[in-house]
């Protein structure tokens, strides 16, 4: 039973679930649900897909995850950054508007669905690591400005196109001729009062006297206003006809049951995009998941909260949808409105499928300039421009790899912006590796400790080297380490003896073990001793089954303190 609680993690809550969670379940779920309606249809827009794909990319996968996954807050559909990533996508395989471009996206989100599954199976979740917070920070932020820049053409009512920030740009500034005047000024509106809702809204509902659980729901429900108000004076003064595009007819029902290709041609093409989707919705999920569990002393489990997420875009494939994961705007809202449990989650299924059968006629004189003003004001947050002074404050490469993601995404599209923040990363964390901290260390008069002799006033022998290694030895950095050490014992000094003080070693490879034999036979032939110390326990079992310990040309110290007692002392001889 624990195991299968491990895998269906429902049969842990559900089994605890009382009044009082319904109750604020139910809550919750009615504002999210109401948040959830203008913005589903907007991340459809935004994915080049019909408006409905957004609602239905918003019940079974909300529903999955409540079974499969761990975090009792998270809210799982249709986000900004996996919109704009599907729609780049899919836009090289299929045309807009296309039934071959809707079945791509149910494709893309079966890969991806199946992707994020294998790795939570295999318990690989530890991959995503490889993308750096300042490389994410980057690329969500060059994301934003494409994804506004994306939606200008519906405020200005033009047909502009492009998937980099110069292309859109050049395409609106060609169709400025073509701008309809009423669509800015509804966009204009639209857009205005959404962020004075998000700003003002609350805080004046406050001082009016109105409970904060009220005055939450009303601001959470500002997007449901703009959309009443500009659909209804589209509809009064048949503004369809001057020109205003309008979402149109959505069909009045439940997710369909569809079926994702199993072309190879078309999952060849989708196949990287898809890894790339999955791993940028993990890193934006878990993050959004251990923040508001860390509130509340909750525990989730990354790796099933891939199998979570993967469930739930398998669902979305099977079902009329597309990418989904963790949105971090409605999954704040759903953990600021009292969420207890998934159920939560089940519950908003519940009235999005609900307004799919009965209110989707009353959108049909929905102006697309508002769903874009919806998508603006929500993506215009994650903007953070203050990442590059930040990282250029505390650390020049992280602000280069933040730099080089916000220009290529910017400059060449957001799957080169994704692949770039990838590489970026990996080629970071190599160098850095590469080039492990190795500090010259001394005995602090008065103690037993060791630190490095360019910050602070120690005392040192001219005889012994004692360098601490502060990074575990690689492949990568092992030939770093035997160059340093040469370097050291070439320069006419009177070094006879050598210590490597390995208290931050965690690890050796065989590539390392093999530097550090050849450093013990070069030594060796110079007449100067090897030693080691503070070497930990799992580390010197490994060491154990090599020749290196036998074979060493000194000895290894419990402490650095004794290697420098003994080596320092007269009776210390080189090479015994």
């Amino acid at each position: 039973m624990r195991t299968l609680r491990q895998f269906l993690p429902i049969l842990d809550w559900g089994s605890r679930y009382d009044r009082n969670a319904l109750s604020n379940d139910m809550i919750a779920a009615v504002i999210v649900t109401i948040m959830l309606i203008p913005q589903s249809l907007a991340y459809a827009l935004l994915a080049g897909l019909p408006p409905e794909a957004g609602i239905y990319a918003s019940i079974a996968p909300i529903v999955l995850y409540a079974i499969f996954g761990t975090s009792r807050a998270l809210a799982v559909g249709p986000v900004a950054v996996v919109s704009l990533l599907t729609a780049s996508t899919i836009g090289q395989v299929a045309e807009t508007g296309t039934a071959g471009y809707a079945i791509a996206a149910l494709t893309l989100a079966f890969l991806s669905g199946g992707f994020l599954v294998l790795l939570g199976v295999f318990r690989l979740g530890f991959l995503a690591n490889f993308l750096s917070h300042p490389v994410i920070a980057g690329f969500i932020t060059a994301s934003g400005i494409l994804i506004a820049t994306s939606q200008l053409k519906h405020i200005l009512g033009v047909d502009a196109h492009g998937h980099t920030l110069l292309q859109m740009l050049g395409s609106i500034f060609e169709h400025l001729g073509q701008i309809n005047w009423i669509t800015v000024v509804i966009g204009v509106v639209a857009t205005g009062f959404l962020f004075w809702v998000r700003k003002n809204l609350k805080p004046l509902l406050n001082k009016l006297g109105l409970s904060p659980l009220m005055a939450d729901v009303l601001t959470k429900a500002g997007p449901v206003a703009a959309v009443i108000g500009t659909t209804l004076a589209v509809w009064t003064f048949n503004l369809g006809d001057r020109g205003v595009k309008i979402v149109g007819d959505v069909p009045q029902s439940l997710p369909p049951l569809t079926m994702p290709s199993l072309s190879p041609d078309l999952i060849e093409s989708l196949l990287v995009p898809a890894i790339l989707i999955s791993i940028i919705g993990f890193v934006e999920s878990i993050s959004v998941a251990q923040t508001l569990a860390a509130k509340k002393r909750q525990q989730i489990d990354p790796n099933q909260e891939l199998i979570g997420l993967g469930a739930a875009n398998l669902g979305a494939a099977f079902t009329g949808g597309f990418p989904v994961t963790g949105g971090f705007s409605r999954s704040v809202v759903n953990f600021d409105a009292g969420s207890e449990t998934p159920a939560a989650g089940i519950y908003t299924a519940i009235g999005l499928a609900i307004a799919a059968l009965f209110l989707t006629p009353l959108v049909y004189f929905l102006p697309k300039a508002t769903l874009a003003a919806t998508i603006i004001v929500a993506v215009l947050s994650l903007v953070d421009l203050s990442i590059l002074k930040k990282t250029w404050a505390y650390n020049r490469d992280d602000f280069v790899a933040v730099l080089a993601t916000i220009v290529l995404t910017l400059a060449l599209g957001v799957e080169v912006g994704v692949a770039s923040g990838v590489t970026i990363s990996i080629l970071l964390h190599l160098y850095k590796t590469s080039r492990p901290h190795v500090a010259e260390v001394g005995l602090v008069p008065g103690s037993e400790h060791f630190r490095n002799i360019l910050r602070h006033s120690v005392e040192t022998d001219p005889t012994l080297l004692s360098l601490r290694v502060d990074e575990s030895l690689y492949f990568i950095n092992a030939r770093f380490l035997q160059d340093l050490i040469q370097s050291r014992v070439t320069e006419g000094t009177k070094i006879r003896n050598v210590v490597l003080m390995f208290s931050a070693v965690n690890e050796v490879d065989y590539s390392a073990l093999e530097s550090l034999e050849a450093i013990n036979l070069r030594l060796k032939d110079m007449s100067i001793g090897f030693h080691l110390s503070e070497v930990k326990g799992p580390v010197m079992d490994r060491l154990k089954t090599s020749h290196l310990i036998s074979d060493l040309n000194g000895w290894v110290f419990l402490s650095q303190y004794d290697a420098a007692k003994a080596l320092t002392s007269k009776s210390a001889v080189s090479g015994s």
